[in-house]
């Protein structure tokens, strides 16, 4: 009886023995995984960084205008008037927030765009409320 505990005890130990080594070989993998991914970051941080300085470059205000003084002629380069730009509260509001239309007569009759059909064909325009878009006056 002792012998078969010991047989039994020494294969629990060569199970817990094989189910450790399996932990560790999943774990050395996950942290080969985690060094390949945080190279991987690394690269593309360094590869950001040096987008950037190269933006930052281009966008010289000095290369700028020599750009624009020796293509000049052939891009027909104009100024930007300061009339012509726009601020956000003049921008068109977006269309999801456009108030929806007022609803048609309770009478039946089909609606046509931009009014009210009426049975003799005729078409009765509807009132709209003033909706304020704070698009730009001209």
């Amino acid at each position: 009886m002792l012998r078969t505990f010991d047989v039994i005890l020494i294969g629990a130990m060569a199970a817990a023995a094989t189910v450790t080594y399996q932990i560790k070989h999943n774990t050395d993998e996950k942290v080969q995984d985690l060094k390949r991914i945080e190279a991987e970051i690394k690269l593309e941080k360094d590869t950001i960084e040096l987008l950037q300085a190269d933006w930052a470059l281009l966008t010289q205000p000095n290369r700028l205008e020599k750009l624009a003084n020796t293509f000049g002629q052939e891009l027909k380069l104009q100024q930007t008037d300061p009339s012509q730009l726009a601020r956000a509260n003049e921008l068109p509001m977006l269309k999801s927030q456009v108030p929806p239309p007022p609803a048609q007569a309770s009478n039946g009759a089909s609606g046509a765009k931009g009014g009210l059909k009426m049975a003799d064909g005729k078409v009765i325009p509807l009132p709209m409320d003033k909706v304020v878009t704070g698009s730009v006056k001209r």
